[in-house]
């Protein structure tokens, strides 16, 4: 049987950002999440609760459009990112996480965005890249989790002292990493470049994620903290696993500082 590839959720991406033009942002966004799907607002925050007693004002015209989307081999978990502008203007770069839904749709549970320049980004309608399918053993989501855990420990145990190691360890030779206002790192060259630009040594503490039932993709979020001079600085971690042949591996690796906030 052929592996699912990552169009319905591309699809389910671009839908996503047509509605937010037609009746924008608290409407599409309430209608294409997830009961319990979260934001950072700027700690994780239930969309429901965010959005659901605000008033309906119009604003400025959000668009965004997915150029890199990858999906689980059991086709019930996947995500997108791509450029976004808000009235016009770069806006960053999105990340959406996806979830398949009981009656086969798609509902999105989270969604969030780096400071990323566009730099030389495709523009809207341009087809996107598809990360390849996982390449390690079939298992199941608790024993995906339970593996990932253990690998984000390690990551947060090396990263607590050296960043770069922690990261050298576990990201995958055609990994992302994103979270500054460079360009959206997709080579080994850009993405040490991107390490470079975070601090020497960050404390990670996990809260929360999902794993494919067929246990080969799993999105994980966190709190990051670390020092900036003398000031104590906060944020927080969006990260995508891959199981592949030589182990979980990091595919995609995000961190999104809160502005201004202390520890």
């Amino acid at each position: 049987m052929a592996e699912p590839d990552p169009s319905a959720v591309v699809a389910a991406e671009r839908a996503f950002a047509a509605d937010g033009l037609a009746h924008g942002i608290k409407r599409s966004f309430l209608a294409h999440s997830t009961p319990d799907a979260i934001v950072f607002a700027p700690d994780p925050t239930r969309v429901r609760d965010l959005y659901g007693s605000r008033p309906d004002k119009p604003h400025p015209p959000l668009v965004w459009w997915p150029l890199w989307a990858g999906i689980s081999r059991s086709g019930d978990l996947g995500f997108t990112t791509g450029p976004s502008t808000f009235d016009g203007k770069e806006n960053g770069w999105y990340f959406t996480v996806w979830a398949r839904q009981p009656d086969g749709g798609w509902k999105w549970i989270y969604d969030g965005g780096s400071p990323s320049a566009h730099g030389a980004a495709a523009p809207q309608g341009s087809p996107p890249t598809y990360l390849p399918p996982a390449t390690g053993p079939q298992t199941n989501a608790a024993a995906a989790m339970s593996a990932v855990q253990a690998a984000e420990a390690d990551l947060a145990t090396t990263a607590a002292s050296d960043l770069a190691a922690a990261y050298r360890a576990a990201l995958a030779p055609d990994a992302r990493v994103t979270g500054s206002s460079s360009v959206p790192a997709t080579t080994p060259t850009a993405v040490k470049a991107e390490l470079d630009r975070r601090p020497p040594a960050i404390a990670f503490v996990p809260l929360g994620g999902r794993a494919s039932t067929g246990g080969d993709l799993v999105w994980t979020y966190g709190e990051a903290r670390w020092t900036e001079g003398p000031k104590d600085r906060r944020g927080h971690y969006v990260r995508i696993w891959q199981s592949r042949a030589d182990g979980w591996r990091l595919v995609f690796d995000q961190i999104l500082p809160v502005a201004g906030a202390p520890a």
